[in-house]
């Protein structure tokens, strides 16, 4: 069975890393959404909240599961025979930064694929970060992440604020 490998820390998840999943779940047979721990990044969620958003987002996509690492990309990616990795490409800068890790990658474990999607075009410009900013000053992140997530964001808001 091909498995596709979707990482990201997901904080939070987009309708763009939905998209982008959707589309690899279409492309094979079995796709890991594995989110991260990122040292370099300030979470909003927890590792296991943003766990059960994707699982949450996902669950009408019956060969998709949610998994968690924290560790190196392609020390998790061993645990799958010719694993595929899946990447959304935003923009140029995007595809300089993926392009570097794709390589690094390669070098540390070359069994392992690096497939690029390009962002669909409605998603481009959109990005966790830029969600958690328009979200931090009261703007209406709705459009841009699912419904479930939306809440979750409005609970943790609340919970800081009582």
């Amino acid at each position: 069975m091909q498995t596709a490998i979707c990482p990201g820390s997901f904080d939070p998840l987009t309708l763009g890393h939905l998209d982008v999943i959707s589309r690899a779940a279409g492309m094979f047979e079995h796709v890991v959404v594995l989110v991260v721990a990122n040292v370099n990044k300030k979470c909003m969620f927890t590792l296991a909240e943003r766990a059960e958003m994707a699982r949450e987002a996902t669950r009408d996509l019956p060969n998709v599961t949610v998994d968690t690492w924290d560790g190196l990309l392609v020390d998790y990616a061993t645990r799958y025979e010719n694993p595929v990795v899946v990447r959304g490409l935003r923009a140029v800068t995007d595809f300089e930064y993926e392009f570097m890790m794709a390589l690094t990658n390669n070098k540390l474990n070359p069994n392992m694929e690096m497939v690029f999607l390009a962002s669909n075009e409605k998603y481009m410009y959109l990005s966790s970060s830029t969600v958690k900013e328009v979200f931090t000053y009261g703007g209406d992140v709705s459009r841009f992440i699912p419904p479930t997530v939306n809440e979750a964001m409005r609970k943790k808001a609340k919970g800081r604020n009582d």
